[in-house]
Formats: structure tokens, sequence, C-alpha cells
């Protein structure tokens, strides 16, 4: 099994979460965080006054999938997330040990 952790812009959530569905991803987690790239922020203006913004809004996903579902769920997120501009986010896979539903107890592909 595998975690995939992907960090997108928040106005893109609905169009990953639907093609993450088409592919058979069953749920997902997903957290509002800040945070920045290379694009370093940027500077707005208010009432007068010029501030940096450093730290952009941005989700994070997190999901639990099967081996075989890997690629399809990273290409639905890629293919539904991508704008083509500058932070558009990343996406990180990390190996998974165990998983156990708790109310059930059941371990692995079957707990996700």
């Amino acid at each position: 099994m595998k975690k995939i952790e992907a960090i997108i812009k928040p106005f893109k959530l609905e169009d990953v979460k639907e093609a993450l569905a088409e592919v058979g991803v069953e749920g997902l987690t997903v957290t509002e965080v800040k945070g920045f790239g290379r694009q370093k922020g940027h500077t707005e203006i208010y009432r007068g006054s010029e501030y940096t913004v450093d730290f952009l809004p941005k989700l994070k996903l997190e999901i639990v999938v099967a081996e075989t579902l890997l690629e399809p769920a990273v290409k639905a997120i890629i293919s539904s997330a991508k704008t083509g501009k500058i932070g558009d986010g990343k996406i990180f896979i990390l190996p998974v040990e165990d998983v156990i539903r708790i109310r059930t107890e059941e371990h692995g592909e079957k707990a996700v």
C-alpha cells in the first residue's frame, strides 16, 4: 500500500475529488494548510499599505491506496489539479506498512 500526499490549490478540490472517484478511490482526508515553494508568496495592498503574503492557502489531500491503484490515482490528481501555472502543488508518495480499521479491526487493503 502507498500513501499519497498531494498539495493542491483550494479551488481544484472538487475536480480532484471527482477524478479520484472515477478511478476507484473511496476515501481521502483533506486538511487546509499554508505554505510556499518557488513562488515565494506575493505582495498585496490592504488599506493603502503594502505587505507580503509569505504563506499561500493550499489543501493537503491524504489518500491510502493499494499498489494497483497508485498510478491511476496519481494521474487523476495531476490531470485534474494542473492549471499549468506556478503553485499547482506537489505529490508525495510514501510506503504504508499497515492499515487497521478501528471498527472491525481489519488489516491491510481490506481496511482501506
